[in-house]
């Protein structure tokens, strides 16, 4: 048999499959078509302290093998996670919650994951640095060292669960910004984020998204997403949880060859709402198939040809 628990700065997966913030909501939906503990963990919704509409229509568009999305951090404000969400999801799963946590500001990040880490639900806080700084012309927090870091250090000054840094690949050196937040006590990483992209309507001649730009995740991702993971894993010696393209279980496998501890599902999701079930349930055959009895012991395989060069 397959063992395929892992383990994130403490705390036990089931499996490495993890379905990615911002594209399995709460679970709800999804609980109704599968049982969602065959899952390692999930990362839930994007939370902010108010509650936000987010971005104007149209917010989504399809790519060649990807999608486009500025949904803009849409979400019921902390205070409906706290009291509702959180409750019925730890109700549901018994697996490991990831709260997924945004934010304008270094106190804002702060005191969300204050908030959060409080409550008995949350076992890792996944920080999302790919919001706006409100103080630095609008640019995302994890477009630099300098900002990563504030962050990391306010929020590793509030709580001693696991803090898992969420970066952006839209940055001149991914390594440099994950040393960085392993430098202030990140227990953790999780990359990548999206990538800026956007798309025009010919026939109207402006941009198909209302915010113009937005973030493009899917497969054709995929391959950017690996060699971040392979940079980041040679920067550092924290977990990371590898996120960006995986649509299939050959995708997991070669994101933790790569360097990931466990693997988060995005875009497909909203492609094939049993994606991440099928994943994980696929797992153990291809394991089998490859030699692997421990799916642990993957995790950078890849990096050994380096050593026996």
């Amino acid at each position: 048999m397959v063992a395929l628990s892992v383990n994130l700065a403490g705390v036990k997966l089931k499996n490495p499959v993890v379905p990615a913030s911002g594209t399995f909501g709460f679970g709800r939906e999804f609980s109704e078509l599968y049982d969602l503990n065959v899952l390692g963990a999930i990362s839930v919704k994007g939370i902010t302290r108010e509650p936000r509409i987010g971005n104007p229509l149209p917010r989504i568009a399809e790519t060649p093998s990807g999608m486009l999305n500025a949904v803009g951090l849409e979400n019921r404000g902390i205070d409906a996670v706290l009291s509702e969400e959180l409750p019925w999801l730890r109700a549901h799963f018994d697996g490991p919650i990831i709260a997924n946590v945004g934010g304008f500001s270094p106190e804002e990040y702060a005191s969300n994951c204050e908030r959060l880490a409080a409550s008995a639900a949350v076992s890792i806080l996944e920080v999302n640095i790919s919001c706006p700084n409100v103080h630095c012309g609008g640019r995302n927090f994890g477009s630099s060292p300098e900002s990563a870091t504030a962050i990391t250090k306010a929020v590793r000054g509030v709580t001693g669960k696991p803090v898992f840094m969420k970066l952006s690949p839209n940055v001149a050196d991914i390594a440099e910004v994950a040393r960085a937040c392993e430098g202030e006590g990140a227990d953790g990483l999780c990359l990548i984020n999206t990538l800026v992209g956007m798309r025009i309507d010919i026939a109207r001649r402006k941009p198909v998204l209302a915010n113009v730009t937005g973030g493009l995740s899917g497969p054709a991702i995929l391959p950017v997403a690996l060699r971040m993971v392979w940079a980041a894993y040679e920067a550092v010696k924290i977990p990371i949880i590898g996120c960006g393209g995986v649509a299939s279980a050959e995708d997991a496998i070669e994101m933790m060859m790569a360097g990931a501890t466990a693997v988060e599902v995005g875009a497909a999701n909203l492609i094939d709402p049993m994606a991440s079930r099928r994943i994980a349930e696929s797992l153990p055959a291809l394991c089998e198939r490859l030699g692997i009895a421990d799916i642990a012991g993957i995790v950078g395989a890849a990096h050994d040809f380096q050593r026996t060069k």
